[in-house]
């Protein structure tokens, strides 16, 4: 039977990754730039859960469609946690990559590499076209923040990122690589079970 799955992101960067981290699933995959009448959906949960429920379920209700939805973000042990939920408006409002790491950096000045540890997050919600949510996955990756950007690939805060066991930053490492590290790539990893028997119809 064929099955669709809208991945209910607006970044094109975290759209072409989960299709990458999916594309094993046997589904046709669209992203939201597919669906001009998308709704912008407020992500104003204290959870990283909540926010992933919040995306998938109002757009699932919206475009009638399945929709997989993820949020997801950067912990600082050093800040409490933060960025957390506010790691996409870190820098505030009309927040970009740029300012999120610029202000990451700065809250961390004087802040030695040992006690830079951090961890990024990833929480996975799917909801059916009734809105109901159907499956969830969760997962996270630990690290530490570096002094400066090293590396051109991913997005967000990849480039200050580092996975010590390897000594690089996710700007660092290649796509491959991090579809296995990643928070991100855990999540969808354990998701995928879960996809694949409801579109089997099982229960």
């Amino acid at each position: 039977m064929h099955r669709l799955l809208v991945l209910g992101t607006g970044n094109r960067k975290k759209g072409q990754e989960l299709a990458r981290l999916l594309a094993n699933l046997g589904a046709e995959l669209r992203t939201l730039a597919d669906y001009p009448q998308a709704i912008d959906v407020v992500e104003d949960g204290d959870t990283f859960a909540a926010n992933a429920a919040l995306k998938a379920t109002q757009q699932a209700r919206h475009l009638g469609q399945w929709v997989l939805a993820d949020d997801s973000g950067l912990m600082v042990d050093a800040l409490d946690g933060a960025p957390g939920v506010l790691s996409a408006r870190y820098s505030g409002p009309g927040a970009t990559d740029a300012g999120n790491n610029q202000k990451l950096l700065e809250d961390l000045r004087g802040v030695p590499v040992e006690k830079r540890s951090a961890q990024f997050v990833c929480h996975i919600c799917v909801a059916d076209p009734s809105g109901a949510i159907r499956g969830e996955s969760a997962a996270s990756c630990r690290g530490r923040i570096l002094h400066a950007s090293s590396g051109g690939n991913g997005f967000g805060y990849d480039p200050f990122f580092e996975i010590v066991e390897y000594h690089r930053s996710f700007g660092e490492l290649s796509p491959l690589v991090k579809a296995y590290l990643s928070h991100r790539a855990r999540a969808a990893a354990g998701i995928i079970p879960r996809l694949v028997e409801l579109f089997a119809g099982r229960e």
